[in-house]
């Protein structure tokens, strides 16, 4: 049993297509089969159903799976030990971050951390809270910025900033005329929502505590976007919520529509997350120190309470 072959059959498990998982390991489909066979004759089980279109698993292949997963990551801390003996920052890096924090902090830290680490080949998605954590127990993200906690005991966090709930309310909406609003001021059913699946939404929600009482088909209209939230709202459709960086690149007269909340202003905690391996940590560590570096002079709030990103039953 090889390294090489508990890789093939990662890559098989993935894509359940030896063909492709081929293109992705850069061998020939034959040199994979024949390493795939060889090991199912040394261990003399079946670790693929090769009858299933697509590929399947077998019972004891998906055991095998999750011990492969476990083996490969213990022999990459190899590298990691001798790159952090030798001091280096380097290597590809796969990062997902959750859609509401993409397009406010990415901009702020990828031109730094890249003129500060350039050794480091940064291959960034922009993935779903859920997505992430599949995908880092399953050893295809190195780590990812989201909203925490989310209390997984498979995955370590490390906070980078809390970023406050700004309300935005148009001028036609009961609350305009308010200097500062407080969370019993809200009213989940006036209150424009990112579309299920984003992890601000049921941070939204989690504030609204008149939620209990309502249900689903109570809400008037759900977006993929924050600025469509805004337009919306705009168009005298109800309020919505921001986190505060988004409030940052709005026009003077967009902004004279934002409310802060009384203090401790609710807020998300935002991390970056990684598995418990602790695989290239010392890029997590070169992470975490650019964009706590840059965020610190963005967002000073200290008097908050945080607001799970977790859904809550209902």
């Amino acid at each position: 049993m090889t390294i090489t072959q508990l890789h093939y059959v990662l890559a098989i498990a993935e894509y359940k297509n030896f063909t492709k998982a081929a293109e992705k390991c850069y061998v020939t489909q034959p040199t994979l089969s024949t390493q795939i066979q060889k090991l199912e004759d040394e261990l003399d089980v079946l670790i693929f159903d090769r009858s299933k279109k697509p590929i399947e698993l077998t019972d004891v292949g998906r055991k095998i799976v999750q011990q492969a997963r476990n083996i490969v990551n213990e022999s990459d801390r190899i590298q990691d030990i001798v790159d952090q003996q030798k001091g280096f920052i380097g290597g590809e890096f796969r990062l997902g971050i959750i859609p509401t924090v993409m397009p406010t902090l990415l901009p702020m830290f990828l031109k730094t951390f890249i003129k500060r680490h350039p050794k480091v080949k940064l291959i960034i998605e922009e993935l779903t809270t859920e997505e992430i954590i599949t995908r880092i127990s399953e050893g295809h993200l190195d780590a990812a910025i989201a909203a925490t906690p989310l209390q997984n005991e498979l995955i370590k966090e490390r906070v980078l900033y809390y970023e406050p709930f700004v309300a935005y309310i148009p001028e036609s909406h009961r609350l305009h005329e308010k200097s500062k609003i407080s969370t019993e001021d809200l009213e989940i059913d006036d209150m424009l929502l990112l579309e299920d699946g984003h992890c601000f939404r049921d941070g939204v929600i989690n504030l609204c505590k008149v939620f209990k009482n309502h249900v689903d088909d109570s809400f008037q209209l759900e977006s993929g976007s924050i600025e469509t939230l805004v337009k919306l709202s705009n168009e005298g459709l109800g309020m919505t919520l921001l986190p505060y960086l988004h409030t940052m690149e709005l026009n003077d007269k967009l902004q004279s529509n934002l409310r802060h909340f009384e203090e401790p202003s609710p807020a998300r905690e935002v991390s970056i997350i990684y598995h418990k391996s602790e695989l290239k940590m010392q890029i997590v560590e070169a992470l975490q120190s650019v964009i706590s570096g840059i965020i610190r002079g963005a967002i000073a709030f200290q008097n908050v309470e945080i607001i799970s990103p977790l859904p809550t039953s209902k």
